[in-house]
């Protein structure tokens, strides 16, 4: 299905799907909720779950500013805030694909919705002076660059998700959120060691995956010469 999966680095379909998202419109009509093989509508539950996602991004960023740096409520719930939508991630692209509803919508904003939510968050603790800037330049320019990559190459062919890329989303959404969260209030400051060895474990993951999926690319364009 040409649908979102957890690893961020996912096929996104063929050719096939290609030529049929370029021919389809975003249709209200159809599907909400229900599983079934009729048209599903754009605005199915679980495109208005990857919507939301998106629209957190500002209110995330809103309760880390007013917090101001001082590790006080606004941060914790800014904390829970991220946590509870990068979950619903997963939520989207199972609803999507064990009820089909897969959209040409959904298919354009779910790996969007990821990247604006996480870079919001990499970008608001280097504000904070809490994260080089260049950890977050990495970070950022690989997720985007292999998002656009993978939508520039989608009419031509299929590039498999990389290896290690659902564990390189997973760590970097827990790095982050153990990041957000002031747990050295509580536990000490060995936290900030931690949160170190998790941050230095998602960028080294994010610049393998990276690369081993251009190489996939790469090898796949030999082969179609």
């Amino acid at each position: 299905m040409p649908r979102s999966d957890a690893s961020g680095d996912e096929t996104t379909g063929g050719p096939d799907a290609a030529a049929s998202a370029s021919s389809r419109s975003f249709a209200m009509r159809g599907r909400v909720v229900s599983a079934g093989e009729t048209p599903a509508s754009t605005g199915n539950v679980a495109n208005i779950i990857t919507v939301v996602r998106i629209l957190l991004a500002p209110l995330f960023v809103v309760l880390l500013l007013l917090d101001g740096g001082t590790d006080g409520a606004f941060r914790v719930a800014a904390a829970i805030l991220f946590i509870v939508a990068i979950a619903t991630d997963s939520l989207d692209g199972h609803l999507a694909r064990s009820r089909n509803l897969v959209t040409d919508l959904g298919v354009l904003l779910d790996p969007i919705a990821d990247k604006v939510l996480t870079g919001a968050a990499l970008v608001m603790l280097a504000v904070l002076a809490e994260l080089p800037w260049w950890v977050v330049a990495v970070i950022l320019v690989r997720e985007w660059g292999i998002t656009l990559f993978r939508f520039l190459m989608l009419r031509d062919r299929v590039i498999p998700a990389s290896r290690g890329g659902k564990l390189k989303t997973v760590v970097q959404s827990v790095a982050i959120s153990f990041a957000l969260l002031p747990l050295w209030n509580l536990l000490g400051e060995w936290v900030h060691w931690l949160n170190g060895a998790l941050m230095t474990a998602a960028v080294i993951l994010t610049v393998v995956t990276g690369l081993d999926y251009l190489r996939q690319a790469r090898v796949q364009n030999r082969r179609a010469e």
